[in-house]
Formats: C-alpha cells, structure tokens, sequence
C-alpha cells in the first residue's frame, strides 16, 4: 500500500472565512479522531485572498474512499456549501518513496 493525498484548492466567499474555518476545523477534529487511516488533514489560507490549501494523506487509497463516504464528510457538506465560492479544485497525488 502506498500513501496517496489530495490537495484541494478551496475557494470560499469573501467576508466568510472565520466561518469556513470553524467548520473545516470541527471537520478535521472529526476526520483526525474517526479515520485510522487519515495521516494528516491540515488547511492553510493564503495570505491575501479567501483561498485555502487543504492537505490531505491517507495510508491507502481504500482509506482516502472511506474518507468520502463518512458520515462526518457528508454532514460538512452543507454548511460548507453555503460558505464556498464554487466548487474545489482537487488533485491527487502519490507520495514518493
């Protein structure tokens, strides 16, 4: 098994950041205590604009699934769709030995 990741570019409505980053932090709170598999789930805001860095790792791919399909994740999804400011960018990516 091979560590895999997201770094997701997320984009959130100007004015609403404080928002976004509680919910994102009771998110991450959840993802760090309910997923074993989880190895970090860490966001970072760009310096001048309502823009976030999400990273992500997970052990395995089948780990990085179990993430989307947690009822933690899927609960997040409204309120963070009403803080948004369209949909994220994501890339995956394998981490290198």
């Amino acid at each position: 098994m091979s560590v895999v990741g997201i770094v997701a570019t997320i984009k959130v409505q100007a004015g609403k950041e404080a928002e976004f980053e509680k919910i994102f932090s009771d998110l991450r709170a959840k993802v760090r205590a309910n997923e074993a598999g989880n190895l970090q789930y860490d966001f970072f805001k760009m310096k001048d604009e309502p823009t976030y860095v999400v990273m992500e790792q997970y052990a395995s791919e089948q780990a990085m699934a179990e993430h989307g399909q947690s009822e933690h994740f899927k609960a997040a999804g409204p309120a963070l769709g009403t803080v948004l400011a369209g949909r994220p960018a994501l890339q995956i990516v394998s981490k290198v030995e």
